[in-house]
């Protein structure tokens, strides 16, 4: 078997466990947060938002720096990095006392995260020109695989046996992630000349500069995560508000957020084939107009039934619009600053994420949790014009 092939069956296994391990724990801390004695609506509303934006602000922060090193020393130390240092920190948070201990963890995390965006520029760096969409395509399953089963098995497990035990689950799942990576992955990783720049210039700045294609697609990948995180934090209480009660809306987040995550699983292969006979643009417009219709069916909802469909299908048509980018991002950008680029990518991602959570922080506190779902439909429907003007844009690239 072909090198570049091995490694993707092993970054895509490493993938799958860290999203698995992610989504393990992270989808129930406005329980947690609870919890650890935060009973006031609006406190928690505050302290959910803060645990989120402070995460991802961290992570698009460092992304780019990750990213940079990563261009200059190789792209596999990045991966167990991230995954190793996340074994450690992860484990914790089992036994934060306070929720600003908490907040505090979830920035040291952020600050050593970052694998996803070093899987994708290692393989990406290491696959032929050729087959770097299919190759990207496969890896963004690993996401949807791993959260489908860590959500699953997490929700049942903090139900039955606890928080702290799922935590330090979620330590060792990343572990043995890294360590796959470290046993596993081969990187013929040679280390660029570094290149004459003129006095005063910085070099990763005047190498980014020309990219004007990448730049709009990084504004348009932050908008989209914007719109498709808007109710993120605050899922599990739109769960446990249309349950009726506290108990077993954990089980019940995990079960609709394994559902939804299948969904996005399928929705690459499903997708891609509609961008391929339609193009990736009619395609992502189609995509955003039908999951902000499928976000407002969520708010809507007052049964499971409502709530799972309005999940799992915004969650399949807002899957669509990423590895639309991505796979934008990698034909547009040159390898040797391609881990700058996805460390970027990241960023922008980041940064979407963490004005959602402030927006529906503010949007939740002013007008209760359904609200969130109404701003995030008008979210969507906002990307539409965005994506028409930057296709344009890179239409008019190509043709110059």
């Amino acid at each position: 078997m072909e090198r570049w092939k091995k490694n993707l069956i092993a970054v895509w296994i490493s993938q799958f466990l860290v999203f698995a391990g992610l989504t393990f724990s992270m989808p129930f801390i406005p329980f947690y947060i609870k919890s650890l004695g935060v009973e006031s609506a609006s406190e928690r509303n505050f302290w959910i938002a803060m645990f989120a934006a402070a995460g991802y602000s961290t992570v698009a922060i460092f992304s780019p720096i990750w990213g940079s090193i990563a261009d200059r020393f190789g792209r596999k130390i990045m991966l167990l990095r991230a995954n190793f240092c996340n074994a450690l920190v992860l484990p914790a948070m089992a036994f934060a006392p306070n929720v600003l201990v908490l907040v505090l963890l979830r920035v040291l995390m952020g600050i050593f995260t970052g694998s996803t965006s070093a899987s994708q520029s290692l393989i990406s760096s290491e696959t032929p020109l050729a087959r770097r969409g299919f190759a990207i395509g496969l890896l963004s399953s690993a996401m949807y695989s791993g959260t489908m089963v860590g959500c699953f098995l997490g929700g049942i497990t903090v139900d039955i046996f606890g928080f702290a035990f799922s935590f330090i689950t979620c330590g060792i799942i990343y572990l043995i992630a890294g360590l796959i990576v470290l046993f596993w992955v081969k990187e013929d990783f040679k280390r660029p000349e570094p290149a004459k720049t003129q006095p005063g210039k910085k070099h990763w700045l005047s190498g980014l500069a020309p990219l004007k294609l990448a730049w709009i697609i990084l504004f348009l990948i932050m908008i989209m995560d914007l719109a498709r995180q808007f109710d993120a934090p605050f899922f599990p209480l739109m769960v446990e508000k249309v349950l009726g009660r506290e108990e077993g809306s954990a089980t019940w987040t995990g079960i609709i957020s394994s559902i939804a995550a299948g969904m996005g699983l399928i929705a690459g292969p499903v997708l891609g084939m509609a961008a391929d006979r339609i193009g990736a643009p009619k395609t992502a417009i189609g995509c955003s107009f039908l999951a902000g219709i499928f976000m407002l069916m969520q708010g809507l909802s007052n049964g499971m039934v409502g709530l799972i469909t309005g999940r799992s299908l915004m969650v399949f048509f807002g899957g669509g619009l990423d590895p639309v980018f991505q796979i934008w991002l990698a034909k547009s950008t040159p390898d040797k600053i391609r881990g700058v680029i996805f460390g970027w990518a990241l960023s922008a991602k980041c940064a979407g994420t963490v004005i959602a959570a402030f927006l529906s922080g503010v949007v939740a506190t002013i007008g209760g949790i359904r609200l969130i779902y109404v701003v995030g439909c008008v979210t969507f429907m906002l990307l539409i014009p965005l994506i028409q003007y930057g296709a344009s844009k890179v239409s008019c690239g190509k043709n110059a």
